[in-house]
C-alpha cells in the first residue's frame, strides 16, 4: 500500500507556476498583489535584476487589468503608507486617463507637495499614460493645487527642475488671487511685476543678493546654499533647515566649518533629539542607519549620539511579536545593490542588505529571544548581542554580504535542528536559485515550510520582499503573508498578521484604503 501521508502532502503543495529573475522556480503574485508590490518597492530605476523600462511596462499592463478603483487605492497606499514618490505619481497620472473621476478624488492625497507635483507633470508630459499634454482635467487639478498653495509652499516648490515650478506655471496659467500672488508669478517667470506687491521674503532675498552684508532673508535654505556663504551664515542656516534636511546636510555643514562655532554642535544635537520634530519629518529608520554610517569624522560625537537615539526612536513601531520568533535577513550578493535602484550620479547609499539587516536587528531588540539567521547560499553563523544598539547589530549583519541566494536555507536549518517556532520572518529580494526545484514541483521554500508546519502547526511565515520583481518563494495562504516595502507601515502589517488580526492578505490591507 502506498504511503498516503507522503503522497497527500506532495499533492497538497502548490506547484511553482513561474520563474524568477534567476530563471529558478517561483510563484507569481496575483495581479493586484503584483501592482501593490511594484508600487511599494519600485522606483522606476534600473536595479540588480531588471530595468526601469520593465517596471514601467509591468505597471502599465497591470493597471489595465486590475481596475481603476484598486489603482486609486494603491496610489494612496504607496504614498501615504509606503512613502513612495514616482510610483504613486504614475498611478495618479494614469487615472487621469483611465478613470478621471477617481483621479480627482485621489489627486490631493498623492500629490501632497511641490516635488510630487513636478513628478506628476513630468510623467503626464512623457506620454507613458497615453497623452503628451496635461489635458483639461489634469490641468485644472494642477491649477487648483497652485491656487490653494500658500506662498511659503510655492517657494519651497520652486526648488527643483525638469520641470521647474516656473515651467508648470507657464503650462497651466493659474489665476492669481491677489496682487501678491500676481507679483510672485511675475518674479518666478522673469516677467515684469509690481515690486511693492512682491512677498516680503522674496523682496528680502533680492535685496540680499544686491548687498550680501544684509541679514539672511527668510527663504528656503536651498536658495541660499546655491550662493557663496560665510561660516557664520552657514551656521545661521541650521535653524532654517527642517529635521530631515538637517540630518542630510551634516557633512556639508562640517565642510563649511559650522561645528567650530561655539555652542552650535549642542544646538544641532538638541534639534536631532526632538522626538516630535522627528515624527513630523517622517524619516525612515534605514535613512538614519545610513546617516550614521556616512557621517564625516568631523561630526561631533554628541551629534552622532543624537542620530543613534533618533534611530532607536524610529523603531518604536516594531512589533512585539508573541511566541518564538525567527528573523532571517538575506545577505546574498544581489542584496548589496541600491535599495531604490541605480541612478546616474545619485544612487542611494541605502542597500537592500542594509534594510534587511536593520529589520532583523530591530525585531531582535523588540523581541528578546529572537533567533537571527542571516543567509545567502546557506545560513551564516553569527552571534549578535541582543542588548547591543540596533545600529551595531545591523552593521554586523550588513557586513556579511555575498554569495548565492537560497531562501529555503533558514527553514531547512530549523527543520534539521527540530527547532520549534511560532513566527518566521524572511527579508529578501526573493531571487532564490541555489535550492532549485523539488521533485513535486513546489519550491524548496514551500517544501521546507510544509515540513516545519508538521512540527509546528500554528506557525506563521512572513516574507518581506524588498524589490519589485513580482515573484515569491512561498505561495500566499492563511499561514503565509507576502508583503513588500521598506517603510514604517511594514511593521504594522507584520504585527497584525502575527497577532491574527489581519483577516486578509496584503491586498486586503490595500483595499482598506478609502477613496
Amino acid at each position: 500500500m502506498a504511503n498516503k501521508q507522503l503522497f497527500a502532502s506532495a499533492r497538497a503543495l502548490p506547484r511553482a507556476d513561474t520563474l524568477n529573475c534567476e530563471m529558478a522556480p517561483a510563484y507569481g503574485y496575483e495581479l493586484r498583489h503584483k501592482l501593490a508590490q511594484l508600487a511599494a518597492t519600485g522606483t522606476l530605476h534600473d536595479n540588480f535584476y531588471s530595468g526601469a523600462g520593465a517596471q514601467l511596462a509591468d505597471v502599465i499592463g497591470l493597471v489595465k487589468a486590475v481596475g481603476p478603483a484598486f489603482v486609486a487605492r494603491t496610489a494612496v497606499y504607496a504614498r501615504s503608507k509606503g512613502a513612495m514618490k514616482d510610483m504613486p505619481a504614475l498611478l495618479a497620472a494614469w487615472l487621469t486617463v483611465g478613470e478621471p473621476d477617481l483621479a480627482i478624488r485621489v489627486f490631493g492625497r498623492v500629490i501632497d507637495n511641490g516635488r510630487m507635483l513636478r513628478i506628476f507633470v513630468q510623467i503626464m508630459r512623457s506620454g507613458v499614460v497615453g497623452r503628451t499634454s496635461l489635458g483639461t482635467r489634469p490641468k485644472r487639478l494642477v491649477q487648483q493645487w497652485l491656487e490653494k498653495a500658500s506662498i511659503a509652499t510655492l517657494m519651497r516648490a520652486s526648488v527643483g527642475k525638469d520641470p521647474s515650478l516656473a515651467d508648470i506655471v507657464r503650462m497651466v496659467h493659474p489665476r492669481p488671487a491677489d496682487s501678491v500672488r500676481r507679483a510672485f508669478y511675475g518674479w518666478l517667470l522673469g516677467r515684469p511685476y509690481d515690486v511693492a506687491a512682491l512677498p516680503g521674503e522674496i523682496a528680502g532675498f533680492e535685496a540680499w543678493k544686491r548687498d550680501r552684508s544684509r541679514p539672511l532673508p527668510t527663504v528656503p535654505f536651498e536658495w541660499l546654499t546655491a550662493e557663496p556663504l560665510t561660516t557664520p551664515q552657514w551656521a545661521e542656516l541650521v535653524d532654517r533647515m527642517g529635521w530631515q534636511a538637517l540630518r542630510m546636510n551634516l557633512n556639508t555643514l562640517a565642510r563649511h566649518g559650522v561645528f567650530q562655532v561655539d555652542g552650535l554642535a549642542a544646538r544641532i544635537a538638541e534639534r536631532l533629539s526632538d522626538a516630535e520634530a522627528q515624527s513630523r519629518a517622517k524619516v525612515m529608520p534605514h535613512q538614519l542607519l545610513v546617516a550614521l554610517g556616512t557621517v564625516d569624522e568631523a561630526i561631533p560625537l554628541t551629534i552622532q549620539a543624537a542620530l543613534e537615539e533618533a534611530l532607536e526612536r524610529s523603531l518604536a513601531g516594531v512589533p512585539a511579536v508573541p511566541g518564538r520568533v525567527v528573523v532571517a535577513p538575506d545577505v546574498s550578493g544581489s542584496m548589496s545593490s541600491p535599495l531604490t535602484g541605480y541612478r546616474k550620479g545619485a544612487s542611494s547609499k541605502v542597500r537592500c542588505i542594509d534594510v534587511a539587516a536593520l529589520t532583523a536587528a530591530a525585531i531582535m531588540r523588540r523581541n528578546p529571544g529572537t533567533r537571527v539567521m542571516p543567509f545567502a547560499h546557506d545560513v551564516v553563523a553569527l552571534d549578535l548581542d541582543p542588548l547591543a544598539r540596533v545600529a551595531v547589530n545591523a552593521a554586523r549583519l550588513a557586513a556579511i554580504g555575498g554569495g548565492g541566494t537560497q531562501v529555503s536555507a533558514p527553514l531547512a536549518k530549523l527543520n534539521a535542528d527540530r527547532t520549534d517556532v511560532d513566527i518566521v520572518i524572511i527579508v529578501s529580494d526573493n531571487e532564490s536559485w541555489v535550492d532549485g526545484r523539488d521533485g513535486n514541483g513546489a519550491t524548496a521554500t514551500m517544501n521546507e515550510w510544509n515540513r516545519l508546519k508538521k512540527r509546528c502547526p500554528a506557525a506563521k511565515l512572513i516574507c518581506i520582499d524588498l524589490q519589485p520583481h513580482g515573484t515569491t518563494q512561498a505561495r500566499e495562504g492563511a499561514d503565509i503573508l507576502n508583503v513588500g516595502g521598506f517603510s514604517d507601515a511594514l511593521f504594522e502589517t507584520v504585527a497584525r498578521f502575527a497577532a491574527g488580526l489581519s483577516a486578509e492578505d496584503w491586498v486586503g490591507e490595500v483595499m482598506e484604503i478609502e477613496i
